[in-house]
């Protein structure tokens, strides 16, 4: 089934407090049953609301997925510990503390396995978790240029493919290391990542190389 898109609607506003126990109830869902189990009566009720006003703001389950845990990602901040070394370690581990929780784990894993036959949804992904979580890589670039630890790009492209890269390699790393190899991205790990990293954002790897 195709992910379908939410006609415009007029009338009573969209209620903050409603939203926020919604994408609450499909987490703790999440925990308790499983994405396979997960309906959207059962999330309707744990929210103490309607089913319709579940289908007046999500298409269907899937949706609904993948903005309650694209909210655990909004969590995520980049420490400022004075290096660029460790603002990633920081944020790494964080990261994986997320992707160790039950509702990420199932709920990511779900959905990204969806989405390879869905257009809409890897659009959706990639619009809620992916690039608004990049914010985090344009942060630490910034602050480690101004500290002298990273060199300026030449221009706008350049940077913006130095974003997109480093944001594949971290994102792609530890959800690989947490959810499929399925061991633990635990302070000597991220440490190990860590150094590999700063490696190639030195010059030994730069964009279109």
């Amino acid at each position: 089934m195709q992910s379908r898109t939410p006609a415009s609607r007029t009338g009573r506003p969209r209620s903050a407090a409603a939203d926020a126990a919604i994408l609450a109830a499909t987490r703790e869902a999440l925990v308790e049953l499983g994405w396979s189990k997960l309906t959207l009566g059962d999330v309707a009720t744990r929210a103490g609301v309607a089913k319709t006003t579940l289908y007046r703001r999500w298409a269907g389950k899937n949706e609904l997925v993948v903005d309650a845990v694209a909210e655990l990602f909004d969590e995520l901040e980049l420490p400022d510990r004075g290096t660029l070394a460790a603002d990633i370690e920081g944020v790494v581990l964080r990261f994986a503390a997320i992707l160790a929780r039950p509702e990420a784990k199932s709920g990511l894993m779900a959905v990204v396995a969806e989405s390879t036959r869905d257009e809409a949804l890897r659009e959706r992904i990639r619009a809620s978790i992916v690039d608004r979580q990049k914010r985090l890589v344009h942060t630490g670039r910034a602050r480690a240029q101004e500290r002298g630890e990273l060199p300026p790009e030449t221009g706008p492209e350049d940077a913006a493919r130095t974003v997109d890269l480093i944001f594949d390699i971290v994102a792609g790393a530890v959800v690989h290391r947490t959810l499929v190899s399925a061991e633990p991205a635990d302070e000597d790990w991220v440490r190990d990542f860590t150094r590999v990293l700063l490696l190639g954002l030195s010059g030994s790897v730069r964009p279109g190389m």
